[in-house]
């Protein structure tokens, strides 16, 4: 279970975050702050997995929050929600070691995928020993998973959440399947499946039962 500290100053919004996570399997929101000092506060208590940050804080702002948990030495991860657009402050979330950065205002699905891609980022760090240059380009984004370069209109997230899914039924699985493990549409998760099947990254068996077609299943390769 992947610990949730939500950092805004807006207590409509938090309880508004706060129930985008829970709507996510495997993802528990375990304190909710309005202020920085709070924030780091609860973060040494609670030690989270995951902090949702907000920018605009009433007595410092985000990234100086990211920077003292990180000087503090918890092992904790932050994406940033906030109204703030300014490319200065985007580059500051980045240097200070942040996840990702959504702007407001944004849909459910949006954060949702985010805290997947983090999910799947931890999952594939804690099973790696020893990493090959793919899955270093993985990790940091820059190779989605099967190819260079993903084809329009698949997201790079999405791919790497289906390719955990893969990872995690070795056996194979159909679909359906899929799409139930990472909450995603049927159509939605045929697509990744069908496009890592020809790029070589999964191979397709069919399965017969009584009547109709049968069911087309996948299992990753390598």
């Amino acid at each position: 279970m992947t610990k949730v500290l939500v950092v805004d100053d807006d207590f409509m919004v938090a309880k508004l975050h706060s129930r985008y996570v829970s709507a996510v399997d495997g993802f528990s929101v375990v304190g909710v702050a309005h202020s920085g000092g709070e924030a780091l506060r609860l973060a040494d208590r609670l030690r989270p997995d995951l902090v949702l940050l907000d920018i605009y804080l009433p007595d410092m702002d985000g990234i100086s929050v990211l920077r003292e948990l990180r000087g503090s030495g918890l092992a904790v991860d932050a994406l940033f929600i906030t109204a703030a657009r300014d490319a200065g402050m985007i580059r500051s979330a980045l240097r200070a070691g942040a996840l990702h950065y959504l702007i407001k205002p944004f849909n459910q699905s949006a954060l949702q995928e985010q805290l997947r891609h983090a999910a799947s980022l931890r999952t594939r760090l804690d099973e790696l020993d020893e990493a090959r240059q793919e899955d270093v380009d993985q990790i940091f984004g820059t190779r989605p998973p099967g190819s260079r370069e993903l084809p329009k209109g698949l997201a790079a997230h999405t791919a790497e959440l289906v390719d955990g899914i893969l990872r995690a039924h070795p056996e194979g699985l159909s679909a359906t399947e899929c799409a139930e493990a990472g909450s995603l549409s049927r159509v939605s998760a045929r697509r990744y499946l069908e496009y890592f099947a020809e790029t070589g990254r999964a191979e397709i068996t069919l399965k017969y039962g009584g009547t109709g077609r049968p069911e087309r299943r996948y299992r990753r390769l390598g």
